[in-house]
């Protein structure tokens, strides 16, 4: 048994042993979800099978059987489109940061659950596939090591570290063919990489051996591939940015070159250089708009890099922030734009005006995207808030309570926001009827939510004393139920 297998062999007795009863509840959730899977074709149908999938990987992280159910629903949901949810590559970053930080962390299983939660936002991102598979070989689950490779190579077919990846997984289980020809396509990438080669060769020479049809061809082949190049010793010493950046220069209008080396930059977080070569590929490219869109996200992904370094700073910080949201709005702006029937685009661009403050234009493009039925009940939560803050109560109120009306039970954070924004709002209003009613609804799913428990007791003195009043009769008490209007707070 090898250093890695022992291993992997001790990190999997650190997982807890399933109890028969979870192991019963997982398989039931997964007999379901395939089941719905037949006849899937809405995408509350796909958001309904990934809630239950997820709950399986994430509760049994070495399952293959449930990892690629997982995977293959999500790839359906998205309609195979291979950039999975708008602005997936904004909207990742936090999943990939926590895969990151469990991976320093040796925390492999920890890993797993983070990068599932990227997956729903796009199932072919990259260095999340790339972490969990690492997270999954540790832990010796090769099934799903593969099942995350094989997946990330369908997102980006050509890319030399997925390819590098698989080939070795491959060699690793013995299928030598399959291995070369992996390798073969990270030497078609890399020309100048060294390991390539080698690998070749020496996957030849072992099947040769095994074939028992080994020649001193193979061997030599072998031994040379083992030995620097003397013809060109500096140019096999160079790393892919540097043969990048030589390309470049020798092929100054080939728009692949600098997009391949802006994703590198992207990949060490050196979003100033990337913003950089994108603006060039996209003036190259005679200004193709999925270039153009990820110009704007290596711009967006600088500012935040740019608010987390100035925290010490907080005037700095604001600034940046504002900077970051503006910018944020015109992206979106421009992307309504170009796409004006698109309404996924048109919420987004509802919810950036929100968080800037701009409720009348936020107002005007969730009214357009609530006819998306996937997003209707989130369109009318986000605009009972923007009715709230423009002081019209009375609008508010009827749009959080369609919200719950709306709102699917899986999502559950948001039906019990909504329902605590309604009863706080119907508090405020003096209608405690329907403050009872949206409150101890909300108590009933989790008491624990904000300040329910105070609420209710204020409910209970105001039914004890009706005669008592705080506000004006009509209006709530402090005109902003849900006070805080930062971007935070706001739908996001």
């Amino acid at each position: 048994m090898s250093t890695e297998e022992k291993q992997a062999e001790v990190a999997r007795a650190g997982r807890e042993p399933m109890p028969p009863m979870k192991r019963k509840r997982l398989d039931k959730m997964f007999e379901v979800a395939e089941q719905k899977a037949e006849s899937a074709k809405s995408p509350n149908d796909f958001d309904y099978i990934a809630d239950l999938l997820l709950q399986c990987v994430s509760s049994d992280p070495g399952n293959a059987y449930y990892l690629r159910a997982f995977i293959d629903n999500l790839q359906k949901k998205y309609k195979q489109n291979k950039k999975g949810a708008p602005l997936a590559q904004i909207k990742v970053r936090g999943a990939r940061a926590a895969v990151k930080r469990a991976l320093a962390q040796q925390q492999w299983d920890e890993a797993v659950r983070q990068g599932v939660k990227g997956l729903l936002i796009n199932p072919w991102d990259m260095p999340t596939l790339l972490g969990m598979a690492e997270a999954a070989k540790k832990m010796g689950d090769r099934d799903c090591e593969m099942c995350y490779l094989q997946s990330a190579l369908m997102g980006s077919p050509k890319d030399p570290a997925a390819n590098r990846l698989f080939a070795i997984a491959l060699s690793d289980r013995g299928l030598i063919d399959k291995a070369i020809t992996y390798w073969r396509r990270v030497e078609e990438a890399l020309p100048n990489d060294e390991e390539a080669p080698r690998a070749i060769a020496s996957l030849t020479v072992q099947k040769q051996r095994s074939s028992g049809k080994f020649d001193d061809v193979a061997e030599d082949a072998l031994r040379q591939s083992s030995t620097p190049a003397k013809a060109a010793p500096v140019q096999a010493q160079l790393t892919p940015k540097q043969i990048l950046k030589r390309k470049i220069q020798n092929e100054p209008r080939k728009v692949e070159n600098y997009l391949e080396l802006a994703q590198l930059y992207v990949g060490e977080d050196r979003f100033d250089e990337a913003e950089k070569l994108l603006a060039k590929a996209f003036e190259l490219s005679g200004g193709k708009e999925e270039i153009r869109e990820k110009w704007e996200d290596a711009q967006l992904r600088q500012l935040r890099m740019k608010i987390i370094q100035a925290k010490d700073d907080p005037e700095a910080a604001k600034a940046l922030r504002d900077e970051y949201f503006r910018k944020e709005v015109d992206f979106c702006e421009k992307r309504v734009e170009r796409y004006p029937h698109n309404l996924i685009f048109r919420y987004e661009l509802g919810c950036r005006y929100m968080k800037t403050k701009q409720f009348a234009e936020a107002i005007r493009e969730l009214q357009a995207a609530k006819n998306d039925p996937r997003r209707k009940g989130a369109c009318l939560l986000a605009l009972g808030e923007c009715f709230q803050q423009i002081k019209q109560y009375p609008l508010a109120m009827s749009h959080f309570e369609a919200a719950i009306q709306e709102l699917p039970e899986r999502e559950y954070e948001n039906r019990k926001k909504t329902l605590y924004l309604a009863g706080r709002l119907a508090l405020g209003m003096k209608n405690l009827t329907a403050a009872e009613k949206h409150l101890t609804t909300l108590a009933s799913l989790d008491f624990t939510y904000k300040d329910v428990s105070a609420l209710l007791d204020k409910l209970s003195k105001l039914r004890d004393n009706s005669e008592s009043a705080s506000a004006e009769p009509g209006e709530p008490e402090d005109g902003r139920p849900d006070g805080d209007v930062s971007g935070e707070n706001l739908a996001d």
